[in-house]
């Protein structure tokens, strides 16, 4: 599905920072079907992702950004909400980034578009997915969010701890909340038709499987790291088969036309 805005505060864009950009690429051409294109990744001639080299002002791995009409407030925002400024504003391809951390530890990107407004393509296999916060303080968390970007947490507890969606202004689920140790870290994730296959793939192109295919609410989750050390989760969306059922009842008064 070919994707043209974003509403504010809701995520955008993924982009990748790795110590070695050349091979990373060819990883994920090969896992996802991806294509290089020079600082982003396209599928089918569409922009999915972002590539870029590592550094003190950038650490490795896998960055969700948020969509900001107005990057200056939403500074003043976060950093009213007791979060911090990593880098930026600094001029991107497209637009204008910032990047963030939570209280506990989060990172984020904020990303103010000119002529891009984000991924170009959702809700099919090896695009961007539904990224999830992993913190032990989902209080602090809910506390945070809620002050710099007007979110709000639904959430529920399971067996593992606190899970939960987070709401945007237009209460639009749009990121989750999941278990995990300080400090807090935001993990992306990619659609793919099949965890398992996706997890094999991984494994043969070099990459880990952090944790095994696992089914979780509507679909089946899983944790794999790139040869370079950066994670990200895939997940498979259960299928959810439309039933159609007619009485005998709602025929009567319908008036049906047989060719010939």
């Amino acid at each position: 599905m070919r994707i043209r805005g974003f509403a504010p505060s809701t995520p955008c864009w993924v982009e990748l920072a790795s110590t070695d950009p050349a091979r990373a690429q060819d990883f994920y051409a090969d896992l996802f079907g991806w294509e290089p294109a020079g600082d982003r990744f396209r599928l089918d001639g569409r922009a999915v992702a972002g590539l870029t080299r590592s550094g003190a002002d950038r650490p490795a791995g896998w960055l969700t950004y948020l969509a900001e009409a107005d990057l200056e407030l939403a500074l003043e925002r976060v950093a009213a909400a007791r979060g911090h400024c990593l880098s930026g504003p600094t001029p991107g391809h497209g637009g204008r980034f910032a990047i963030v951390t939570d209280r506990s530890g989060g990172a984020l990107g904020l990303w103010s578009a000119e002529d891009f407004a984000g991924a170009q393509a959702a809700g099919e296999p090896n695009t961007m997915s539904w990224p999830e916060l992993l913190t032990d303080d989902a209080t602090t968390a809910a506390v945070f969010y809620g002050q710099a970007f007007g979110w709000l947490l639904r959430d529920e507890f399971d067996g593992t701890g606190q899970r939960g969606d987070w709401l945007n202004q237009a209460h639009d689920a749009m990121a989750g909340l999941a278990p995990g140790a300080r400090p807090a870290r935001w993990r992306a994730a990619f659609q793919v038709a099949d965890c398992a296959d996706a997890a094999r793939k991984c494994l043969r192109l070099g990459g880990r499987v952090l944790a095994q295919p696992e089914r979780q609410g509507l679909g089946t989750y899983a944790e794999l790291a790139d040869p370079y050390g950066a994670s990200f989760a895939v997940c498979a969306p259960a299928e959810r088969p439309v039933e159609l059922t007619l009485s005998f009842d709602s025929l009567v008064g319908m008036s049906v036309t047989f060719p010939g």
